[in-house]
C-alpha cells in the first residue's frame, strides 16, 4: 500500500520525506523492520521507542512514525500527536479494516474474561461460524494457535490477527480486552458486534492507581460502541455487578444493552443453579422461554461466565437454543478450575485466581462439594498492586481450612517479602510458608487425606515462573500430577 494512501486515515502534525513510498509492512520493534516497513516509535511505561529509531534505519526501514520529531534520513518522518492511536488507524487501514468482516465479541472485566471467550468460540462453531480468539491463554486462528505474548496484545498485532482469521476463512474472533489495552488504544478501530462486561473487583491498582480510574477504562470499550462506522454494537452486561449497573446507567440509550444475571430483571436469567463434581444445571429464561443450561463446568461464577458467552452470541446472531445445547459439551479451559486427574480419594484443581475476589468464587464452588478440608495454595505476584495480599490472605483465612503460603510469580521483588505482606490476612495461623512453588504443592498433596480438595491457585494454565533474572519452566498441573504420582509410589511402598 501507498505511503501516501495510508496516511490519509489519520491527521498527521508534520511529515517529512517522500510520500510515494511502497509499505510492505508494519512494526513496532525495530529488530523486525525492513525496506518497505513504516517503524512506530511507541512510549512505553519504562523505555522511549524514539531511542530504536536508529536501528530501524539502519535495516531500511522506508518510514518512522513518532510523536516528537528525528533527524532528517533517507527515511520518511511522520510526526503525530499521539503515536500508538496513528499506529492502530494506520494498521486497520493496512489490514483492510478486518474487524468488519468478522463477528467481534470483546469480553472485558476483572475476572471471567477467558472462560468466557472460550465457550464464545465453542458456541459460534457450533453455529457454524468458525472463530478466532485473542486472549491470555493463546491466540487461536482457524486451526493454528499462537502462543499469546499478553492478554490484548499491541493494536497492530489485533487488526493483524483479525486480518488473518479472515484470511484463514473464520467467520468470528472473540478477544479478552484488557484494561491496559483500552488506555493504550490497542483496540482502537476494531468493530465489535458485541461488547461484554463480566464484573470489576480491585486488581491492577498499581496502573489505574484507584478504582474508579480502572472502572473508566474498563468503560471505553462500551462507550466507544456508539462512535462504531458500519457497526450497531450491543452492550452485554452483568446486571448483578455493582459497577454493571454504573455501566448501564452511563450508556443510557446511546448503546442498545442486553443484561445477564440472576436477578429478575436481567434478560439472560439464570435460577435453580445445581453443581456437584460433573458439571452445573440451571434454568434460563430469555426471549420469553425457558432452557435446561447443562455446563459441564462448575460454580457459579461459571453459569455468570456462560450467561455472558450465551447473550453475547445472541448479540452476534446466534439462536440462544444452538447456544444452550453447544454448551453441554464445552471442552475445558485450561487453567480454570482444571481438574488434575488421579485415582485418589481426595481431588485436586488448577485455577488462576488471583485476585481476592477470583479466589472466593473458585473456593466457594469448592465448599459446595463438601469436602472434609478445603487445602489451597496461593501467592501473590510480584511488581503488582501490594494492597491486595493481605486481601488475599484474609480470602484464604475465611473459607480454606489449611493454606500454604508461597511464591507466584515474584518478577524483581523478593518472594519471602511477598508473603510478609499476604501474612496479616491470615489470622487464624492455619498456614505453612514455603517459598519454592515445587515444595508448596507437593506439600499440599502430601497432607491430603480422603474426600479433601486441594487448589493450587494464581498461575493457572501459565507454564512458567519469573523471577527477578530469569523465566523458568513451570506448570501447576504438571506439577500437581508429579506430586499424585510422588504419592502413589509412597502409598504402595
Amino acid at each position: 500500500m501507498k505511503l501516501d494512501a495510508l496516511l490519509s486515515h489519520i491527521n498527521a502534525v508534520a511529515v517529512d520525506g517522500s510520500t510515494d513510498r511502497e509499505i510492505t509492512s508494519l512494526c513496532y520493534d525495530s529488530r523486525r523492520a525492513e525496506p518497505g516497513s513504516l517503524f512506530f516509535a511507541l512510549k512505553g511505561e519504562k523505555v522511549d521507542g524514539s531511542q530504536f529509531i536508529p536501528q530501524a534505519l539502519k535495516q531500511g526501514a522506508s518510514a518512522i512514525v513518532t510523536d516528537h520529531g528525528i533527524a532528517r534520513s533517507e527515511a520518511t518522518s511522520i510526526v503525530v500527536s499521539d503515536a500508538r492511536a496513528a499506529m492502530a488507524d494506520l494498521a486497520n487501514a493496512f489490514y483492510q479494516t478486518p474487524s468488519r468482516a468478522l463477528k467481534v465479541a470483546g469480553v472485558t472485566g476483572t475476572n471471567g474474561k477467558t472462560t468466557t471467550t472460550f465457550l464464545l468460540k465453542h458456541i459460534c462453531e457450533r453455529a457454524l461460524l468458525r472463530c478466532g480468539i485473542i486472549g491470555t491463554v493463546r491466540y487461536e486462528i482457524a486451526d493454528r494457535i499462537v502462543p499469546a505474548s499478553r492478554t490484548t496484545p499491541e493494536s497492530l498485532d489485533v487488526h493483524e490477527l483479525l486480518w488473518q482469521m479472515r484470511s484463514a476463512g473464520c467467520k468470528a474472533a472473540a478477544m479478552e480486552v484488557s484494561s491496559h489495552a483500552l488506555v493504550q488504544s490497542r483496540v482502537r478501530g476494531v468493530e465489535f458486534d458485541a461488547a461484554i462486561f463480566t464484573n470489576l473487583t480491585q486488581d491492577h491498582l498499581d496502573y489505574h492507581k484507584t478504582m474508579e480510574a480502572y472502572f473508566e477504562a474498563k468503560s471505553r470499550l462500551f462507550t466507544g460502541l456508539a462512535g462504531q462506522k458500519k457497526k450497531k454494537g450491543r452492550a452485554v452486561i452483568n446486571f448483578d455487578d455493582r459497577f454493571g449497573g454504573q455501566l448501564i446507567n452511563r450508556l443510557g440509550s446511546e448503546v442498545p444493552v442486553t443484561t445477564y444475571g440472576m436477578g429478575a430483571r436481567a434478560d439472560f436469567r439464570a435460577s435453580n443453579v445445581r453443581t456437584d463434581f460433573h458439571g452445573t444445571n440451571y434454568q434460563l429464561d430469555a426471549n420469553n422461554r425457558s432452557y435446561l443450561v447443562r455446563l459441564p463446568q462448575i460454580g457459579n461464577f461459571n453459569v455468570y461466565n456462560s450467561l455472558a458467552a450465551i447473550a453475547g452470541a445472541y448479540a452476534m446472531g446466534v439462536d440462544v437454543r444452538t447456544s444452550v445445547l453447544a454448551l453441554a459439551d464445552a471442552p475445558a479451559v485450561p487453567g480454570r478450575l482444571e481438574a488434575v486427574p488421579a485415582q485418589r480419594t481426595f481431588r485436586v484443581f488448577v485455577d488462576y485466581a488471583h485476585t481476592d475476589d477470583a479466589l472466593i468464587n473458585v473456593m466457594k464452588t469448592l465448599r459446595d462439594l463438601h469436602p472434609a478440608r478445603l487445602i489451597v495454595v496461593f501467592g501473590c505476584g510480584g511488581n503488582r498492586d501490594r494492597s491486595k495480599r493481605p486481601r488475599m490472605g484474609a480470602a484464604v483465612d475465611q473459607l480454606a481450612d489449611f493454606a500454604i503460603v508461597t511464591s507466584d510469580n515474584p518478577r524483581k521483588e523478593d518472594p519471602a517479602a511477598i508473603i510478609e505482606d499476604i501474612k496479616p490476612g491470615l489470622r487464624r495461623g492455619a498456614y505453612e510458608a514455603i517459598l519454592d512453588r515445587r515444595e508448596a504443592i507437593f506439600r499440599a498433596v502430601e497432607l491430603a487425606q480422603a474426600r479433601d480438595i486441594v487448589l493450587i491457585a494464581g498461575k493457572g494454565h501459565e507454564t512458567y515462573q519469573e523471577f527477578a533474572d530469569k523465566t523458568v519452566p513451570f506448570d501447576d498441573v504438571a506439577i500437581a500430577r508429579a506430586a499424585l504420582e510422588n504419592k502413589r509410589v509412597e502409598l504402595h511402598q
